[in-house]
């Protein structure tokens, strides 16, 4: 089999790059490779896949095709479970998905609209003013508290309160750079007691998994209730042999929805309110117009607004969050492009090199929202949350919160950043985010524009 070029790099010494300079990795290897990049060899090569045709070969294959290598290693394994959405293949992979597809489309997610315009308004109104807060500070308190609410339908009380507690910490010992290298280098997974790294990641998820299967007994128990949550509808949920999700199936769907529509959705409202205050051509088109709404507080109309769509795409665009839509491994031959990959192949279709090709994006890095109003992309030329079968199902519960959070945040408070210089992602777990640093100051606004929101 005629394989791509790649490094000769050890493997120790690349994964130290991966994980402390991702953006500078990936970006070294395209420049010097282009769009097919071989990073492994033996039994199970690994290609990164660079180019838009070969990443629509990948997600046009059959479900059948591909196995999903689980490049997170130990650390996803244990922390989202076997029965994960994100970690099943095959029949597994269409039943779960089946199962948890009702609460994301339609109407039913139109119903979250309000919620989430609340909880945005509940933390900001207890945000400290006119002094500097962390950015991912709060807007990991609003997602958090979004996904809590839509999740169990939890908002107080005891166990709201330890889960949200819980999670946070948990979220952050793996996003902080000890974390990372945790993931990366499965020969510091060891238990050495509850100081250690890994003994502290186990010990949280423990107390994470009893306080959700605790939620998950209290309401199996309950009369037949019409609630509203997510995992009210999991519970009435029954699979096509009439057969509801068990006790672990619905714990690590759970734990994927509270981690994935979280921890993702939290770093990209931070890169929002970083755009919007570093380049401020943006913020005044968004305010133009959200003037141009003349009053109304019709979610749905803000929720199709254009620039703000744009916006939000191009968010998404530049600093995608996640690097890769996911690993995954031939179980068959299958023809990409000009190669003929054999079963036992991994392939990485790369969404940061995808979002960076100057054919697609001109000026890839430079933030220019008005790219997404002047022509349509494919899904292979644009895509955040992946593609094809594996298309992350929260993808428009994400666009719609992103914006309905962001028209809040800049209609109601003058959010300005405390430094002005420019940004680079940084590593947070599996993911790329704003670096903690940065911060800003909250003012209340003296008038809300056009009153957007009530």
């Amino acid at each position: 089999m005629q394989l791509p070029n790649g490094p000769k790099t050890p493997r120790w010494l690349r994964m130290v790059k991966l994980t402390t300079r991702p953006l500078d990795y990936l970006e070294d290897y395209y420049q010097r490779y282009g769009d097919f990049i071989w990073i492994g060899g033996g039994a199970r090569p690994a290609i990164y896949l660079c180019h838009p045709e070969a990443v629509q070969a990948v997600f046009n294959a059959p479900p059948g095709q591909f196995q999903m290598n689980r490049g997170g290693g130990q650390v996803l394994e244990m922390l989202l479970g076997d029965y994960s959405l994100l970690l099943l293949d095959g029949d597994r992979h269409q039943r779960q998905r089946k199962l948890l597809m009702p609460p994301f489309q339609g109407e039913r997610l139109r119903t979250y609209s309000q919620l989430i315009v609340q909880i945005t308004q509940t933390v900001m109104a207890q945000t400290p003013q006119n002094t500097p807060v962390p950015v991912r500070a709060v807007t990991q308190d609003i997602t958090l508290n979004v996904i809590l609410n839509l999740v169990f339908g939890l908002n107080q009380g005891q166990r709201y309160d330890q889960l949200k507690k819980l999670l946070s910490t948990l979220l952050d010992l793996i996003g902080s750079p000890l974390g990372a290298a945790l993931i990366f280098f499965p020969q510091l997974q060891k238990d050495w007691g509850g100081w250690s790294p890994w003994g502290q990641f186990i010990r949280q998820k423990q107390q994470v998994d009893t306080l959700i299967y605790q939620e998950i007994q209290e309401r199996r128990q309950q009369p037949e209730s019409s609630g509203n949550d997510i995992l009210s509808l999991l519970l009435a949920a029954r699979d096509e042999a009439g057969q509801p999700m068990t006790p672990q199936e619905l714990r690590d769907e759970l734990i994927t929805l509270l981690v994935a529509g979280h921890e993702t959705t939290a770093s990209a409202l931070a890169w929002g309110i970083y755009w919007v205050n570093h380049l401020p051509e943006v913020g005044e088109k968004l305010r133009q117009e959200w003037v141009r709404l003349d009053g109304s507080s019709d979610l749905e109309a803000i929720n199709r607004l254009p620039y703000l769509t744009a916006v939000c795409q191009e968010i998404l665009r530049i600093y995608p969050i996640a690097l890769m839509t996911g690993v995954r491994r031939l179980t068959a031959p299958l023809q990409v492009m000009q190669y003929q990959f054999e079963a036992g192949t991994v392939l990485f279709p790369s969404v940061y090199l995808v979002h960076q090709r100057q054919d697609l994006y001109p000026n890839p890095k430079q933030f220019r929202p008005e790219r997404f109003l002047e022509r349509q992309f494919s899904p292979a030329e644009y895509l955040p949350f992946g593609g094809g079968h594996r298309r992350c199902i929260g993808s428009a519960l994400a666009m719609m919160e992103m914006k309905l959070v962001l028209a809040t945040l800049f209609t109601h408070w003058n959010l300005s950043l405390t430094d002005s210089r420019p940004l680079k992602p940084v590593r947070r777990g599996l993911t790329i985010a704003p670096p903690s640093s940065l911060k800003m100051v909250v003012q209340a606004r003296t008038e809300v524009i056009s009153n957007l929101m009530g």
